[in-house]
């Protein structure tokens, strides 16, 4: 019982401030008895003792923390559940005590040498709504709120004092545990000794320093959150937040998850710096930051191994049963594929491709410890005007995690990342960049052939291998990229020019391996097929109303497809049958048979490209047909659709001479022409000649070697670093 609940007498007396303390005391051991009885007392269905029982497993494997549910405070006493989010900041304190209490009773008797009870940290966790970062004022603060967003920067672990004991340099006076605010709020030392000794000289300024050897302190880590991409209005930058993370909260995340913060809103001082260097103070001005007080984990971007591995959000019983019922129908494959971007006419191989990576197939860790990839690449090039942009605007709208960006805009640096100083603590800290921050969904790259080479050698390991290593400023260091791409571009002379083939295409040999499947979408002049197509855009425009509301026919809405999407992923992982796996066995051997029979003929013009890489990229896609019926084993129709899916898409573009250059897609007579071009250019150029890229193409041609060919080679002695490209000069420099 507590105030005026409370059986007793009570007055008012302004001149008394000590009573009044005495009160506020009373005031709060009473609330310390009702955390104290919630945490023995609340149980669920058969009586079990959720926090009791969690309490004393977690102190005798010494964790000592404790989560706690909200929701489940405010069923036992609503009153609790209240001055915990209105007064966090004095009642969080008193929990903590609480379970302290509650501890040393659950634990006792404890062996010899652990008389001392450890303090219990308490991690708050809510299933409410949560707000929007912008919608953070002056009004919350010191209030508990739950913010969502994505990480983007750690610090290293700290320390920080929790109690310190001071002592005079002049006359040895010690004071002992002067207590330190939580958070980022430190303890102003005095100016002044106050000991009173007689015969003595008066202490000067500033004469206390710190006793480090009798200083309490805990691991502190400061992290750097910023808002969801969703929730950024247009053309806005977007907005970040300095969280405080301490104890059993540190290293929990990394960057790129996507989490919800339940901590309480606090203000700390501004530090300014002189032309001098020296710190000064803002009379007045306060920045904002968040002490963290619960940690919940959305989704696939949980890293960590220590990360709470909670979804944000639960999937209903109802929607589960509709997902089940989805996955049991025989057309669920047409019905997607169907459903991705409906107002776009036809592409239904691209679509049904779409699909597949949006599902992606299932990550394998090999007991060598390797790993490989489940997700699936795909790269669309082609005419202007095709739809390409609007098909990956809709991917990340539809994907549970989408990050879209476009080739010209975007950095090596920015999609991978950035090492940076920290203005603070003028240390340097990792930022991640868009491959990190879609870690578990889809990047798309918009513009891809507009990217300078060296960026898009950037992302070579983080297609392949799905990690990005830095070594930079002495952070040595390996991030997570698990994420699918899809890339959209256009030939070198802006239309698809039928009569050049592989010269349409500028990109190097490595990176277009690392696409599963490369769709070659041609704007085709057809009578029949443009009428049906101008009508299809007459209807789009004429109904663009409807076209929002409703799903017409068999399509399905947006944010079904998207948790539809999500509840696949999370709960399957399919796996080849052993009926499959033979028959793809014998379709690979098969085409790699065809493949040297029809070198053969041709003379070895062609080379088609079916390789471990391909196969594996089949792989994929079988998981990916099976996991969107929910079938733990992909059977023999899925291996035929992948193959199928393969055929129309990366076969038919290398069978039409398209990607000649590419790792698997040139003969024995084209890599012999390629050597033999870049031992001539080394030997031509000395080290730190310049020379324009036209005159080494143009000087090539004359002793009758393809364009394409030089380019080619141009492009991969770039990406080596043997040579070095600028574009506003276009000279060569020559590095080795």
């Amino acid at each position: 019982m507590e105030g005026f609940d409370n059986a007793g007498i009570f007055f008012s007396d302004n001149f008394a401030p000590e009573d009044n303390q005495n009160d506020v005391q009373t005031n709060l051991q009473g609330i310390k008895k009702k955390f104290k009885s919630f945490l023995r007392e609340f149980h669920t269905d058969n009586f079990n003792y959720t926090y009791r029982d969690t309490l004393k497993r977690n102190y005798n494997m010494q964790n000592y923390y404790l989560e706690v549910n909200l929701e489940d405070l405010g069923s036992f006493n609503e009153t609790l559940a209240d001055k915990i989010l209105k007064q966090p900041t004095e009642h969080l304190p008193i929990f903590e005590e609480a379970a302290k209490e509650v501890a040393d009773e659950l634990t006792s008797p404890r062996p010899e040498g652990e008389e001392n009870v450890e303090e219990i940290q308490i991690m708050l966790t809510s299933d409410a709504n949560p707000s929007n970062l912008r919608a953070l004022k002056s009004d919350v603060v010191s209030h508990l709120v739950k913010i969502p967003g994505i990480i983007v920067t750690t610090s290293g672990v700290k320390a920080k004092a929790t109690k310190i004991t001071i002592q005079c340099r002049s006359c040895q006076n010690i004071v002992p545990n002067l207590l330190i605010k939580p958070g980022l709020e430190g303890y102003l030392m005095p100016r002044k000794c106050h000991t009173e000794q007689a015969g003595r000289a008066q202490c000067p300024l500033d004469p206390y320093f710190i006793i480090p050897d009798k200083c309490n302190c805990v691991d502190f880590q400061i992290l750097k959150l910023q808002e969801l991409p969703d929730e950024i209005p247009q053309g806005e930058i977007p907005r970040h937040l300095t969280l405080y993370a301490d104890r059993y909260l540190c290293d929990k995340v990394v960057p790129g998850n996507r989490v919800h913060i339940l901590g309480v809103y606090s203000i700390k001082k501004v530090k300014q710096f002189s032309k001098k260097g020296r710190e000064k103070e803002t009379t007045g001005v306060r920045v904002p930051y968040m002490r963290v007080i619960g940690i919940q984990i959305d989704g696939e971007g949980a890293t960590s191994n220590n990360a709470l591995r909670k979804t944000c959000n639960i999937v209903t019983a109802e929607e589960e049963d509709l997902f089940r019922r989805m996955a049991a129908s025989p057309n669920i494959y047409e019905r997607l594929a169907k459903s991705i971007a409906p107002s776009i006419y036809g592409m239904t191989d691209i679509k049904k491709a779409i699909t597949c990576l949006l599902f992606g197939g299932s990550r394998k860790k090999l007991p060598d410890g390797l790993i490989r990839r489940g997700d699936i690449n795909v790269l669309l090039l082609g005419d202007p005007g095709t739809a390409k942009s609007q098909l990956l605007k809709f991917v990340e709208r539809v994907s549970p995690i989408g990050v879209y960006t476009s080739g010209k805009g975007s950095s090596a640096a920015g999609l991978t990342a950035s090492v940076m100083r920290d203005p603070n603590s003028r240390n340097f800290v990792m930022e991640g960049g868009a491959m990190v921050l879609a870690d578990g969904g889809v990047v798309c790259i918009d513009e891809f052939d507009k990217m300078r080479e060296d960026d898009r050698v950037a992302i070579h390991e983080a297609m392949e291998q799905q990690t990005i290593s830095i070594a930079k400023a002495g952070i040595t260091t390996t991030l997570n990229s698990r994420c699918s791409v899809l890339a959209a571009a256009n030939s070198i002379f802006g239309r698809w020019d039928e009569t050049k083939g592989e010269e349409n295409i500028d990109f190097m040999p490595t990176i277009l391996s690392r696409f599963d499947m490369i769709f070659i979408v041609k704007d085709e002049h057809n009578r029949e097929r443009d009428m049906i197509l101008a009508k299809h855009i007459m209807n789009v425009h004429l109904n663009a109303d409807q076209f929002d509301q409703e799903p017409r026919g068999e399509e399905l809405s947006l944010e079904l497809i998207k948790k539809y999407i999500k509840f696949c992923r999370s709960r399957c992982g399919p796996r080849l049958s052993e009926d499959a796996a033979a028959q793809l066995q014998r379709s690979y051997v098969k085409m790699r048979s065809g493949a040297s029979q029809h070198e053969r003929e041709i003379e070895k013009k062609n080379v088609i490209p079916i390789t471990v890489r391909q196969l594996e990229a089949i792989i994929r896609m079988s998981e990916s047909l099976a996991k969107m019926q929910l079938l733990p084993f992909a059977t023999k129709s899925h291996v035929d659709e992948a193959l199928r899916l393969f055929q129309v898409s990366t076969l038919d573009a290398a069978m039409s001479g398209s990607l000649i250059g590419a790792e698997g897609f040139t003969s024995e007579h084209e890599h012999e022409m390629l050597v033999r071009i870049e031992k001539q250019l080394k030997k031509r150029f000395a080290i730190g000649t310049q020379v324009t890229q036209e005159a080494v193409i143009q000087s090539f041609i004359q002793q009758q070697y393809p364009e394409m060919a030089i380019r080619k080679v141009i492009h991969v002695m770039i990406g080596r670093g043997q040579l070095q490209h600028r574009c506003q000069r276009r000279v060569l420099y020559r590095l080795s």
